[in-house]
């Protein structure tokens, strides 16, 4: 999403520092137990190289549409990328904003032990407490005045959102939102496109919701067009008053 699409960071509530690191398409907004920018800067440009590096060598990776076999010497964050993509039925790219805010954030828990970081909607988590995320929906009635609950704690986890109406992300889908929760940052970002691509209209939520949940390692999830909603898993929808 572009700036102009983030106005969820307005809704940024927490009992933690936070602080903004932005390189080139990468802009993290990070809640963590103090501020700890530089060693994001660093984790961020070490992730950054590795993935650019790669792509400038196999070109498919970037442009692939569905699940894509990456070389041999791939790095780590191609190979989860690709195998978030696997599971899910879509490319890898898919999952890169998710992929790349769990390397920053895996990187943030050396010293802090709750990390939080958000990138383009897509979130990387690791707390010792619930937390409530409030969801973006556009032009949805419901947006800013709902929120995902979770229960999970002190585990790594991803939660992570697509949309057809928001954001230059690519999807075939008219989902304002579709969110999904998942064991880690780069499957819920791959699984979210794939929920998101699943709703054209009101009819698939509740397919779409299905076919989630045959994919290994998602906990939960949420999709929103216009007025109807609906959910599934380890997530729980409450009234927010987000703004």
């Amino acid at each position: 999403m572009r700036d102009e699409a983030r106005t969820y960071r307005r809704w940024l509530r927490n009992e933690l520092s936070q602080f903004g690191v932005r390189i080139d398409e990468s802009d993290l907004m990070i809640s963590a137990e103090r501020p700890l920018r530089e060693l994001a800067e660093r984790a961020l440009l070490l992730v950054r190289a590795d993935l650019e590096s790669y792509v400038c060598e196999d070109p498919g990776f970037v442009s692939a549409l569905r699940p894509y076999e990456v070389r041999p010497e791939a790095p780590g964050i191609a190979r989860e990328m690709a195998e978030a993509a696997r599971l899910c039925e879509v490319g890898p790219m898919a999952a890169v904003a998710g992929a790349v805010a769990e390397y920053v954030g895996r990187a943030l828990l050396a010293e802090t032990k709750q990390v939080i970081v958000e990138n383009g909607g897509d979130i990387f988590l690791y707390s010792t407490r619930p937390r409530t995320a409030a969801i973006y929906a556009g032009s949805s009635p419901l947006s800013g005045r709902l929120g995902l609950k979770m229960e999970l704690v002190e585990r790594p986890l991803g939660l992570c959102t697509s949309s057809g109406t928001v954001g230059p992300s690519l999807s075939f889908g008219k989902a304002d939102a579709a969110i999904v929760l998942a064991n880690s940052a780069a499957l819920a970002d791959a699984a979210a496109s794939a929920l998101g691509n699943r709703v054209q209209s009101a009819e698939d939520i509740q397919p779409a919701l299905e076919y989630l949940q045959t994919i290994p390692g998602v906990l939960g999830g949420a999709a929103i067009i216009g007025e109807h909603l609906g959910a599934w898993g380890e997530v729980e929808l409450v009234r927010v008053a987000a703004g």
